[in-house]
């Protein structure tokens, strides 16, 4: 691993405002704004089971993401991969886990989880194949 991505991956450690690109059926790119958790090498996104970003990549994982600086999205990195999803019940850790990578602890995890339950949560877990920065 060379520098240039070892500090793009400090960016995506430290910055979660994402763009999220799938195809769509008629070949098209689909966009997507998302929080993103970069966790063990790899990013997480929490997202409903019904939208569109998830028919997309059950048809097909190839994903693009641009990860947007917190402070100027002047500043980015551009991830490509493919995407591994999760579902309910075995989304529920990790779920929990992206929550608190992003927004700290939540007051109340059993009405956490009731709610993922209740919005059909999956996980989107990106294996990045390359990154741009």
């Amino acid at each position: 691993m060379n520098v240039k991505e070892d500090q793009a991956k400090e960016f995506l450690a430290k910055n979660h405002r994402a763009v999220m690109a799938t195809i769509r059926s008629d070949g098209m790119p689909q966009m997507s704004n998302v929080a993103q958790a970069y966790l063990d090498g790899k990013i997480e996104v929490s997202t409903r089971s019904a939208s569109a970003k998830v028919r997309n990549l059950r048809r097909d994982s190839r994903v693009t993401m641009l990860v947007l600086g917190d402070e100027s999205w002047y500043q980015y990195v551009v991830v490509y991969g493919t995407v591994e999803i999760v579902d309910l019940p075995a989304a529920a850790p990790e779920l929990r886990r992206i929550y608190q990578f992003i927004a700290g602890e939540h007051q109340d995890w059993n009405e956490y989880d009731q709610a993922m339950i209740e919005e059909g949560r999956v996980v989107l877990r990106v294996a990045i194949d390359r990154i741009v920065a």
